[in-house]
């Protein structure tokens, strides 16, 4: 997974750092590149080779997969597109491992931001500074939420879509910074306890988030669903998410 995301991002950043390039508009509105169809194909290609026997759901080819079993992959390969397409930096690759709807693996791999976050072969999460060979890991260190100041959260929401359902739920809280990035990199965020809640009133697909809850959950944070504050799984018909909050753990939530 960890290879197959670097692979990923070196297609993704040849694109990024050429001359202009194409735009195009999928059935649901959103944009769509030539950098998240090559990411994609290698991804996809990848996993099938190495887990032929599991199933996998990417972004650009959901229509045409079909989930059975419990045990699934479920890729992203380029989160955060309009951050690509505006050339802002805040895009990831995200590969994520679900296992009875929980994801329990994940990586997300920002490449023009040089972080890459994953979750080990027991579950901990780590962040891996470089320099990022394909097949040697290098420097690495544990991650881990930040205990929560009661009198003033920082708080992470998103930058191309942000909407005043979640500004009044933000409003709930003492906070005390508040911030805007892209993708999935708001649950890194507070994975490495730069940020201690991430609220998402809007619409979202399961491989938005399933890497970057398991890089969370390896971390000690956790995923809810913003209604009822259950746990937010993955496997659901239409791979649509609920409204969701990430948070630290040790931040008493509060309903909408």
């Amino acid at each position: 997974m960890r290879r197959l995301a670097l692979e990923a991002g070196c297609a993704i950043m040849e694109i990024y750092n050429g001359p202009d390039f194409e735009v195009k508009t999928k059935s649901d509105s959103s944009p769509v590149t030539a950098a998240d169809e090559a990411a994609d194909a290698i991804i996809s290609d990848g996993l099938q080779a190495a887990f032929p026997d599991v199933a996998l759901i990417t972004e650009e080819q959901a229509d045409s997969h079909s989930l059975k079993g419990t045990e699934f992959f479920i890729v992203d390969p380029l989160d955060g597109t309009k951050e690509f397409v505006h050339r802002r930096g805040d895009f990831t690759v995200n590969i994520a491992y679900v296992v009875d709807g929980t994801p329990i693996r994940g990586i997300v791999y920002a490449p023009a931001k040089h972080r890459l976050f994953y979750t080990d072969a027991q579950g901990q999460s780590r962040e891996e500074t470089g320099p990022f060979e394909l097949e040697k890991i290098g420097t690495c260190q544990n991650i881990s939420v930040a205990v929560p100041n009661p009198d003033g959260l920082r708080v992470v929401a998103s930058k191309s879509h942000r909407d005043p359902a979640t500004d009044a739920y933000i409003a709930k809280y003492p906070v005390s910074d508040l911030k805007s990035a892209g993708s999935s990199l708001k649950f890194c965020l507070i994975a490495t306890g730069e940020a201690d809640l991430y609220p998402r009133a809007g619409r979202t697909m399961e491989w938005d988030t399933a890497a970057g809850h398991a890089v969370l959950n390896g971390a000690g944070g956790g995923v809810v669903r913003l209604d009822d504050l259950t746990p937010m799984t993955y496997g659901k018909h239409g791979y649509e998410n609920p409204y969701f909050i990430a948070f630290a753990k040790g931040i008493t939530l509060q309903k909408p």
